[in-house]
Order: structure tokens, then C-alpha cells, then sequence
């Protein structure tokens, strides 16, 4: 029988087995005993939120191969605003740096709009002190994104090709399967497939 887990990734973790400079995803699994089970997918180090964890190879691969096209919810903060026409853009795709073709189709939903002194609290340390020197004024904008892609560092990558610096990342579902939002960040809960 397989077992299917959800984990809310914490910021600083990094989606692999094990990690000599940072914690590694695996490291909450431990007490389970099964080497079998690996990430489906991943998130990169600053990005939080959800992660699939299985021993199902076959539903790992069908949930992260580019073919079966699963939708993938983040919610962001970025430095910068989005216009209507920036929104259009992203949601028909974007030439990000180093690629060939546009990304897919992809949905923006904007949340609402603040300025970095009313956001910086929030932040992860690591992140404030990167961008501490900014100033206080500069605008920033909350929303959700949905792809249906996973290439590396997307959505930071499809923000900045329309002026936007991501501060803040959290993927809160994949396909039907959402965050359990009473999760803290490092918890994780078994859930079952539903198909």
C-alpha cells in the first residue's frame, strides 16, 4: 500500500534526501523508516508551502510530468507593480531569459497592493536583509498565479520579465489537492489519493 503525504515547506529547506549546508524536506520524514518515499516535485529553497510527499512512483510521475499539464497555485509578494497589461502578458505567456518559447497560458489575480514598510515585518530575516536597502516607499503588489509548467524558479523568473522581484512565495495547491492550512511551516499530515 502507498502512502501519501502533505508537508508545508518551510522557508531555508531545501527539496532533497539529505544537504550538508541546509535542512533538507526528507529530514521531517525520518521517523517513518521508508526510503522509498521522495518529494513529488520541488520548491526551491525560499519558496514554502505545499509539498507532496509519496512512495508511489507511478502517481509521482503523473503529477509532475509536463505532459499531464497540473495546475500549480502559488501565492506572491513581489517589489514592483502589475499592470492590467502586465497581467495579460504573464496569463499569455512570457519569454523568460534564456528560453526559446513563451511559458504556457498561465492565471493572475491580483490581492491587493502595500508598500515594503508594511510588508518588510513579515518577511523571513534572511529575506528582509536582502532588501532592507530598498526604499521604504516602493510599492508592492500580493496576488495568486496558477501554471501549469514547473520550470526552475518560474514564477520568480516570470514576475521579473514583467519588473516584479519576488520577496515572498507559498504554493498552496496542486491539481484538487490544496494546503491544509492548519499545517504550520515543518508539519506534514498523510492524506489519501483521490484518484
Amino acid at each position: 500500500m502507498y502512502h501519501y503525504y502533505m508537508l508545508n515547506k518551510p522557508y531555508g529547506c531545501v527539496c532533497a534526501r539529505r544537504d550538508d549546508r541546509y535542512p533538507a524536506v526528507m529530514d521531517y520524514f525520518t521517523e517513518l523508516n521508508n526510503p522509498c518515499l521522495s518529494p513529488v516535485g520541488r520548491l526551491d529553497r525560499a519558496t514554502e508551502g505545499l509539498l507532496l510527499i509519496t512512495d508511489d512512483g507511478v502517481w509521482n510521475q503523473e503529477m509532475t510530468h509536463p505532459d499531464h499539464r497540473k495546475e500549480k497555485t502559488y501565492e506572491f509578494t513581489a517589489m514592483g507593480t502589475l499592470s492590467d497589461a502586465d497581467i495579460h502578458q504573464l496569463e499569455n505567456g512570457v519569454l523568460l531569459k534564456g528560453a526559446r518559447t513563451l511559458t504556457a497560458p498561465a492565471r493572475v489575480q491580483v490581492i491587493g497592493t502595500s508598500v515594503l514598510s508594511g510588508v518588510l515585518p513579515s518577511l523571513h530575516p534572511e529575506i528582509q536583509a536582502k532588501i532592507r536597502r530598498n526604499r521604504p516607499g516602493h510599492p508592492v503588489v500580493f496576488g495568486q498565479i496558477t501554471v501549469t509548467e514547473g520550470k526552475k524558479h518560474q514564477i520568480r523568473r516570470m514576475l521579473k520579465a514583467v519588473r516584479c522581484c519576488v520577496i515572498s512565495l507559498k504554493r498552496i495547491s496542486i491539481d484538487s489537492i490544496m494546503l491544509d492550512e492548519s499545517l504550520k511551516p515543518g508539519e506534514w499530515k498523510e492524506f489519501l489519493k483521490i484518484h
